[in-house]
């Protein structure tokens, strides 16, 4: 069994090498492309980045989170140093 297509309307077919009339390089002199984002964008950009990077860390380490609970729920267990160290790293981390 063999199948014959017609041609269905009057085209031009494609001839290798026929100029169209537009050539391929942009024009010298003219300025080049650019683009440029919105505040709102950048900050929905940076928001999911931050949710891949937090998407592809290891995950949370159950014991320790339990173990950390359990100290902070026990009275005897945050005093006057534990409070005083905590701050301190609080304060380095923003650099004062």
């Amino acid at each position: 069994m063999s199948m014959t297509i017609d041609r269905i309307n009057n085209l031009e077919p494609l001839q290798p090498g026929k100029k169209t009339g537009r050539s391929g390089l942009a024009e010298k002199g003219k300025e080049a492309d650019s683009i440029s984002l919105s505040s709102e964008a950048v900050e929905k950009a940076e928001l999911y980045r931050t949710m891949d990077l937090a998407s592809a860390a290891e995950d949370v380490r159950a014991e320790r989170v339990a173990e950390l609970k359990a100290k902070i729920n026990d009275p005897s267990y945050i005093n006057a140093t534990i409070i005083q160290a905590t701050a301190d790293k609080i304060m380095d981390a923003f650099g004062l």
